[in-house]
């Protein structure tokens, strides 16, 4: 008989087996309904992030998108313009925008990583250390508790103790790495049929109910998700905004997190379950459609830049804007698109022609790319025509 739910005991976290979870019932009609809406809106965004000419003006924008939405979830709260100016330099960031611009970091080294090996304990004590930017493993002493942020109740206690939590970690990467092509036991065989989002979906819950360090928890668990995808084949590059659903939606994500702890129940793990897929279809709906508006963006721009310049390099300039939105010449430079001087005078000149808008930061001049910032702040995928090019204007 399952014992009684006691948010002030550690938590007997049952493992990733057929035979301590109900695992039968993940696939209900609902689920699999669900799966096949998410998994075609995922597959159509793969598709278009994999035609775009310049994947990495992409991947770029959408990275740190998904850090602060990540990070404000965790009440680690910045804005996008702190972002994008601090993305090339952020000694003059504050301690905010250098937390999140962290979670970018330790999603980048993930991604990298995963190329090589796969997903681990020691992977993941590699993430959260760059998130939290002090080396973080997986927790030796008892004590940690969660509350509720407004009353300062406890609401759940993690398993405690080191070799436990390897135990279950050790059980979580196995859930990871199932192979569908060679289940070797009865647990392998059902766990190799499910879908990889419904996976995705519990071995979310399952991180975050180990709860394996003393903090960053969260947003390791979040890089995981988009870690998993790629590592599964779902997603070549992690573009899904994924943490823009479970922001909005915060206070549902804890609840639905805690009651599959209290109850266990097929209910709470469908619930749950449900409410991961939902989160992927959404979110993957608005990353495809803000990817086609960026992309627009980028097309208009060359057109009016082709039309009245004579710039050399002008794609690899305009490449470099949509992924620099804020931009200095040293910038230009290091990109070998110019030298110092013939930097400047472009800059200058696509500002001239309202391109690009200009802020003084000390002795440096940044150039920005106003409209793509807009676009990327905006829940509208509209984006302002620039009409100051006159056909009078030459840009030299």
């Amino acid at each position: 008989m399952k014992a009684a739910f006691n948010p002030k005991q550690p938590f007997e976290l049952p493992l990733l087996l057929p035979s301590q979870v109900p695992m039968q019932e993940w696939e209900s009609a609902r689920v699999l309904k669900a799966c096949v809406r998410s998994r075609a809106a995922l597959g159509a965004l793969n598709e278009a992030a994999a035609t775009l000419p310049n994947p990495d003006v992409m991947l770029s924008s959408l990275v740190l998108l998904e850090s602060q939405a990540s990070s404000e979830i965790e009440n680690i709260v910045t804005t996008a313009d702190a972002l994008f100016e601090a993305q090339q330099d952020a000694s003059r960031a504050d301690a905010p925008t250098k937390e999140t611009l962290a979670y970018r970091s330790s999603l980048y080294h993930g991604l990298q990583a995963i190329k090589q090996r796969p997903l681990s304990t020691r992977l993941i004590e590699e993430i959260c250390s760059l998130t939290k930017g002090i080396d973080m493993q997986v927790r030796r002493v008892p004590g940690t508790q969660l509350s509720n942020a407004r009353t300062g109740e406890t609401i759940y206690t993690p398993p405690q103790g080191e070799a436990l939590l390897r135990d279950k970690l050790a059980n979580w990467e196995w859930f990871c790495h199932v192979d569908a092509n060679d289940p070797r036991s009865e647990d392998e065989r059902f766990v190799a049929t499910l879908d990889p989002l419904v996976r995705m979906a519990v071995l979310h819950y399952q991180f975050e109910a180990i709860h394996p360090f003393l903090d960053g928890n969260g947003r390791t668990g979040r890089v995981i998700n988009l870690l998993f995808l790629v590592q599964q084949g779902l997603l070549g590059q992690p573009v899904l905004y994924l943490s823009r659903y479970i922001l909005q939606h915060r206070t549902r994500y804890y609840e639905l997190l805690l009651a599959v702890s209290q109850e266990g129940s097929a209910e709470a793990w469908q619930e749950w379950i449900v409410y991961m897929l939902d989160a992927v279809h959404e979110t993957a709906l608005w990353t495809l459609a803000k990817i086609k508006a960026i992309h627009r963006l980028m097309e208009e721009t060359q057109r009016r830049v082709e039309a009245h310049t004579k710039l050399g390099k002008q794609k690899d300039l305009i490449t470099l804007l949509f992924k620099l939105p804020y931009c200095r010449i040293a910038d230009i430079v290091d990109a070998d698109i110019a030298k110092r001087q013939t930097a400047a005078v472009y800059l200058q000149t696509l500002a001239q022609a309202g391109l690009l808008s200009t802020q003084e930061r000390g002795r440096d001049k940044l150039f920005l790319n106003h409209r793509l910032i807009a676009l990327l702040k905006s829940e509208s995928n509209d984006f302002e025509e620039t009409n100051t090019l006159a056909s009078n204007t030459q840009l030299h």
